[in-house]
């Protein structure tokens, strides 16, 4: 990762870029769309660092747009190529995350839907990145830990995929970033109770039948917090047996009930399974005696 100062013109062209109007540089007049597929074909090489660095604020943008190949496709996956591939600076990932943060906790305009389930997987490659060689403060790490809580715990946008649309996915992308805090070894106990809260919050809701491994994805965080030191057996005791408490009471079957309990196995079958097949000893005698009253108590 490159650590040095910015230029003053790329100072000016990253204030240009986030002060500008939501989508400011996904207009259908602009070029980035274009300038983006020949990237993506040349494997996102940008040898020009200053122009690499402008173009990922510009892409930021272009996380809600409607165009699922524009924000998918290019924009996302653009961005996560660079920080996976340590091309962006340090000033760079704090732009965006500053931006992206905003996204998330301000009223912005996002008809679509697209714009905050983006944002929040955006926001676990910038983690991912900490994860690998810290930048971030503990307090930049708590209030990551705060809004993505805060944003899983309130969603009520279960769509995941659409064939024209594209993907939205806010409960998967969402459960990404818990699990890239779950492996940051920077992130103390209040906030993994704070993270699996929220992950809880979010495993069976009564208004919706998970259809796209959104259980999968939570499961996975779930299981990776398990391997820290955080909780012990009692804890993932308690924790489960509150679940089940309250996802899954006896009585006559409704469409709520009968999608609670779709929800509640599609999380732990496969997270049974995972801890199952681990040679993690210590995570085995963690979880699986809780696990196994839990699915007993599926009905």
């Amino acid at each position: 990762m490159h650590h040095k100062m910015f230029s003053p013109a790329l100072l000016l062209m990253i204030t240009l870029g986030v002060s500008g109007p939501i989508h400011a540089t996904c207009q259908p007049d602009n070029q980035i769309r274009t300038d983006m597929l020949a990237i993506k074909a040349a494997n996102w090489v940008v040898e020009d660092d200053v122009k690499r660095q402008a173009l990922a604020i510009s892409l930021a943008d272009c996380l809600g747009h409607p165009d699922p190949v524009l924000r998918d496709e290019l924009a996302f996956d653009g961005l996560s190529a660079w920080m996976r591939g340590e091309k962006l600076q340090v000033a760079t990932l704090t732009v965006l995350r500053k931006k992206i943060l905003a996204d998330l906790q301000e009223n912005r305009e996002d008809e679509h839907g697209f714009l905050r389930p983006f944002a929040i997987l955006t926001l676990a490659e910038l983690v991912r990145v900490d994860r690998r060689q810290p930048y971030l403060s503990s307090q930049e790490r708590i209030d990551i830990v705060n809004v993505g809580s805060n944003y899983l715990t309130q969603l009520q946008d279960y769509r995941g995929f659409d064939e024209k649309d594209g993907w939205r996915h806010g409960i998967a992308h969402s459960a990404d970033l818990m699990l890239q805090l779950a492996l940051n070894p920077a992130i103390e106990k209040p906030q993994h109770e704070t993270m699996l809260a929220a992950i809880a919050s979010q495993v069976a809701p009564a208004s919706h039948f998970y259809k796209y491994g959104e259980g999968t994805r939570l499961m996975t965080a779930i299981f990776y917090l398990a391997k820290t030191p955080s909780f012990n057996n009692r804890d993932w005791e308690n924790w489960f047996n509150q679940l089940m408490e309250q996802h899954s009471k006896p009585g006559p079957y409704t469409q709520a009930r009968l999608a609670q309990r779709h929800n509640l196995s599609g999380f732990l079958l496969p997270l049974y399974y995972s801890v199952r097949e681990s040679t993690d000893a210590t995570l085995k005698e963690r979880l699986l005696p809780a696990i196994r009253e839990a699915l007993k108590k599926v009905n």
